[in-house]
């Protein structure tokens, strides 16, 4: 008996019990993969474990055996949610916990149905090359239909672990789901050199090797320009925690916190505050905080990006917002709220859920500006406001205009968690699909200076009171991502799907349902 069949009909055999707990460590390991641990490999050795036993799998059985891979991945990948429900939900760790784990099991549906439809598709008697490639073109669609269903929430991204990888540069041409599509090829292909034999194998391997080579060249390529001369900015990372950051006492320290640091940096061209930085509204501070520090900005030759929430009187919307102060005052209003954290769905019905959650303001109004763009610095940017940048085909409205990015969050929700390094492993990923600067400002950690490969420049301490400084260059042009979006991968994956479903069966292969 040949390994091709003979590897399969071990797990076949395998009990029920022993495949789920294969399933879920290997999601738990794929975690590994992204920061804070970053060891790439094991976003392929993961999936490819689970492909393992799908190829031994009836329809049924990959559902659960996909299922609980996403509980392994995002199970213990997005555990820190409870931080901010039990801390500022007013839920008690109990039911914190509870709601975080039913998510997870959402989210986890995905993976289940990725397997359930591949074998579907390819019946459990088609060869392995056929199945495997059915399971390499549903991934990436799978992954981009969580990154929009229902607002989406595109978080651990298998492409995103792969930024220190050479697999990063198909991001330049395919984004950050293309880098996923180029992992699961790649967990695929070691798949098939496990169970193939002689010339198959050197097929196998001259493919990764095209694969990876490939997307290291595209990496290497400079494919946006220059436009201006350097930009000297600063990033001022106060460092408020969240428990009492929205208390009134604590209103008039934080301002001072914020315009003393910013008062040692007026040398720099752009000063940045992250996300709600002021605990009050616009119109709260104006006088005593907007204007003067205006004008400093237009004294001092600088200019301020704040942020903020606002209030617009007229139809008593709530924004957050960042706003610019300096030659020109100009706002950008955030597009893309947190379900449940910024506005509730279904309000109307579910009032009494908000009134007893009591998260600070949690009613904000989305903004409805065509493009994210603001003028700073004398160039045009593009904003993002805490995790807008986990959704690429967002991020690229702002070009080609934009000379830079610019993303403003609070991780501080979520404490000392895993959460704060994987938003820095999404902003790198913006940076590198756009191939510009990113310029990352955070309440606790982690700031940074992102170049146009993805690569981190200088980063803050995190749970510091920082300063960041340094030169960022304005740049021009066009990756291709940037011109095509998300939907040439969709495209890519959907092209694979029908080839392998048209491709002639071989005799002995057959459709077969559960």
């Amino acid at each position: 008996m040949g390994i091709e069949r003979g590897l399969p009909l071990i797990l076949r055999r395998l009990p029920a019990g022993w495949r789920i707990l294969i399933a879920f460590c290997a999601g738990a390991v794929t975690l590994l993969a992204f920061a804070p641990f970053s060891l790439f490999p094991l976003a392929a050795i993961g999936p490819a474990l689970l492909f393992l036993l799908w190829l031994a799998a009836s329809p049924s059985r990959a559902f659960a055996e996909g299922w609980v891979f996403g509980l392994g991945l995002l199970g213990f990948g997005i555990f820190w949610m409870h931080i901010s429900i039990d801390q500022f939900g007013n839920v008690g760790t109990a039911l914190a916990i509870l709601i975080t784990l039913a998510f997870v099991a959402a989210m986890a549906l995905y993976y289940g149905a990725a397997g359930w439809l591949a074998l579907r598709l390819a019946g459990t008697a088609a060869a392995p090359w056929r199945r495997l490639l059915i399971i390499s073109a549903l991934w990436p669609l799978s992954e981009w239909l969580r990154g929009w269903v229902l607002t989406g929430f595109p978080w651990l991204t298998l492409g995103y672990s792969q930024m220190d990888s050479p697999l990063a540069g198909w991001a330049v041409l395919l984004g950050g789901y293309g880098v996923s599509w180029a992992l699961v090829l790649t967990a695929a292909g070691l798949v098939l050199l496990l169970l193939g034999q002689g010339r198959h194998r050197v097929f196998c391997l001259v493919g990764l090797a095209l694969l990876w080579g490939v997307g290291g060249l595209l990496g290497e390529r400079h494919w946006t320009k220059k436009v201006g001369a350097p930009i000297r900015v600063s990033i001022v990372q106060g460092n408020v925690p969240q428990e009492d950051k929205w208390l009134r006492d604590n209103l008039l320290p934080t301002l001072e916190l914020y315009s003393g640091l910013t008062r040692q940096h007026w040398d720099s061209d752009l000063i940045i505050w992250p996300e709600t930085a002021v605990p009050a509204f616009a119109h709260q501070v104006e006088e005593a905080l907007l204007r003067p520090l205006e004008q400093e900005a237009r004294e001092q030759g600088s200019e301020l990006l704040i942020g903020i929430p606002a209030w617009e009187q007229q139809g008593n919307h709530y924004y957050n917002a960042m706003l610019s102060l300096g030659p020109q005052r100009g706002v950008y209003h955030k597009r893309h709220l947190v379900p449940f954290g910024e506005f509730m769905p279904l309000k109307f019905l579910l009032q009494p859920l908000i009134d007893w959650l009591q998260i600070p303001m949690s009613d904000f109004t989305a903004g409805d500006a065509d493009r994210p763009l603001l003028t700073v610095a004398g160039y045009p940017a593009g904003i993002s406001i805490c995790y807008e940048d986990a959704f690429g085909e967002e991020v690229i409205q702002a070009l080609p205009e934009a000379a830079f990015l610019v993303n403003a969050s609070n991780d501080a929700w979520f404490g000392d968690s895993l959460a704060p390094p994987q938003h820095l492993e999404i902003a790198r990923m913006r940076a590198l699909e756009t191939g510009r600067y990113l310029l990352r400002a955070t309440n606790t950690g982690i700031s940074a200076l992102i170049g146009p490969r993805g690569q981190v420049l200088a980063r803050s301490p995190a749970f510091e009171t920082h300063v960041l400084t340094g030169a960022i260059s304005p740049m021009g042009g066009y990756t291709p991502y940037a011109w095509i979006g998300n939907w040439a991968v969709v495209s890519l994956s959907a092209t694979l799907l029908l080839l392998a479903l048209a491709l002639p069966r071989r005799r002995g292969e057959k459709g077969e349902a559960d």
